[in-house]
């Protein structure tokens, strides 16, 4: 919804907890996928062991986030919006996967995210997903870190700075193409530790410094997922620029009919005489 100045109206209202909620839940997310950097060697005896004990938290989590938010931070129209947007992306992802690293999800989240805001955003990147893998038979460890990946782009996409017109799209456009890099470091962050052998220059080894540590992380991204990510990131260039201004301009017009938290105000008719 846009708002005299050019402002976003949010669809979903993050309340002090709902913020502090979703706030953890960003740090525990970056966490689970940054643990090789920060987790002590030998702490889980495994490499293996890491992974699917922060995809068990992250999906606790992702409940209470969605619960938090739910309480009184969402009503039905943006719940039916939030419905109708993530049966989109369900219904686009599987026409890019597994084509040369095209991905016709993310731009949907930005677009999204940049209209409805922030925690929109976030929760239609959890949604989209979830639903996603369900139609698409994608359940597995892998998932959270998918959801908590797409739930980032959406998110910061509804922080962006303000603009309007081309100035707008292009921003957008960029920010998509940034947020493919984005996304596909993320996902191999969540599998890199235990991917390759631990004798190869480029997999992840305990105890390492860190500089070293995070240059086997670049150079294993760079050699296994640059030409994938970089798919992405047109894909999401081009996506966002040729149908930026129409999907941006639908979300609005939606938006502003819908009056996401309008007021309510009872005023009495003319016709009837005053109370005494």
């Amino acid at each position: 919804m846009t708002l005299p100045g050019g402002q976003n109206a949010s669809a979903i209202r993050l309340t002090p907890r709902a913020g502090l909620v979703v706030a953890m839940a960003a740090f525990l997310g970056a966490v689970a996928f940054f643990w090789p950097f920060v987790v002590a060697p030998g702490t889980f005896g495994s490499n293996d062991a890491p992974p699917l004990i922060f995809g068990v938290l992250l999906v606790l989590v992702l409940s209470v986030v969605l619960s938090e938010i739910a309480e009184g931070g969402i009503d039905s129209k943006a719940l039916a919006m939030l419905g109708v947007l993530s049966a989109v992306n369900a219904a686009l992802r599987p026409l890019g996967t597994g084509t040369a690293g095209i991905e016709t999800v993310l731009f949907v989240l930005v677009l999204a995210g940049r209209v409805h805001g922030p925690g929109f955003g976030f929760t239609l990147g959890c949604t989209s997903l979830f639903t996603s893998a369900l139609i698409t038979g994608g359940v597995g460890p892998w998932m959270p870190y998918q959801m908590f990946g797409c739930a980032f782009v959406g998110m910061l996409a509804g922080f962006l700075p303000r603009a309007t017109g081309r100035c707008e799209v292009l921003l957008l456009a960029v920010y998509g193409s940034l947020s493919g890099y984005l996304f596909g470091f993320l996902l191999n962050l969540s599998f890199w530790p235990f991917s390759l052998d631990p004798n190869s220059s480029i997999a992840y080894l305990p105890g390492l410094p860190f500089t070293e540590q995070w240059h086997r992380c670049i150079a294993f991204d760079l050699a296994t997922s640059l030409g994938w990510d970089t798919g992405r990131a047109v894909t999401n260039f081009v996506c966002v620029l040729l149908a930026g201004p129409a999907v941006l301009t639908t979300f609005r017009r939606a938006a502003r009919k819908a009056r996401f938290r309008a007021p309510v105000r009872f005023v009495r008719p003319a016709s009837l005489p005053p109370e005494r």
